[in-house]
């Protein structure tokens, strides 16, 4: 399969907001030798009650902005799945090229109480729809917090468990670079395979107190750069058809 999976053409007609957006995640691709892949794209976001400021400053917007525009390449449905979750899920949304433009600040508006923060409660919701959806293909889940889960055990076990299924966690951290609060993502990072999970399913970055100020080039070289080695492990593996 070759080419993007939604053309030039199309985001200039549905979402012209996108065009840069869409233009730089190619370019990320071709980097990290994913052009002309398949992948469904998902996303979930925090919604406990330290991510208001970046609600209210338009950083969670930006992120789904910017991870639709990766979508476009990898996924022809033009729609990205959006799991809101805090001490459970809130909301399990979609987002489509026509009308993105503060799509996630409307929902996020009509969620009400904003809770703790329950990684396992989000994954159960991801995994749940991926399998529903039927797809055979690989999956993407930009998963983005500001803060650890209240359980962490929970959490270290749904990943090692989803391990045996086709999706790669690409974990965002929001916040000071320095918080303790990242230390338990930096662990799942690091794993140790096979002793608690099949393959490495998982990856980590840090995009500050201000995401916003993250350059798209940058922000698209850490949302893929671990993506090939975890395809590679994958279907040697038998977990994501050759």
């Amino acid at each position: 399969m070759t080419g993007s999976a939604i053309d030039l053409r199309k985001i200039e007609e549905t979402a012209p907001a996108l065009v840069s957006l869409y233009k730089s995640a190619g370019s990320s691709l071709r980097k990290h030798g994913l052009e002309g892949g398949r992948a469904a794209v998902y996303l979930v976001l925090d919604y406990s009650g330290s991510m208001r400021p970046y609600y209210d400053d338009g950083s969670v917007q930006a992120l789904a902005d910017r991870v639709l525009g990766l979508s476009a390449h990898l996924d022809d449905d033009a729609r990205v799945p959006v799991v809101f979750f805090s001490t459970e899920v809130d909301a399990v949304e979609e987002i489509s090229l026509a009308g993105h433009e503060g799509r996630v600040t409307a929902i996020a508006a009509g969620l009400g109480h904003m809770g703790k923060t329950a990684y396992h409660a989000a994954m159960d919701a991801v995994i749940d729809h991926y399998l529903d959806s039927g797809s055979a293909l690989p999956a993407l889940v930009v998963f983005q917090t500001d803060g650890g889960p209240i359980n962490k055990l929970a959490a270290e076990k749904y990943l090692c468990k989803a391990a045996r299924l086709p999706l790669f966690w690409q974990f965002v951290g929001f916040g000071n670079t320095r918080s303790s609060q990242f230390d338990f993502l930096r662990r799942l990072d690091e794993l140790p395979v096979p002793q608690k999970r099949m393959v490495d399913n998982a990856g980590y970055f840090h995009a500050g107190p201000d995401p916003r100020a993250v350059a798209d080039p940058e922000l698209y070289d850490r949302l893929v750069g671990e993506f090939p080695a975890w395809l590679t492990a994958a279907r040697a593996a038998g977990i994501v058809r050759a």
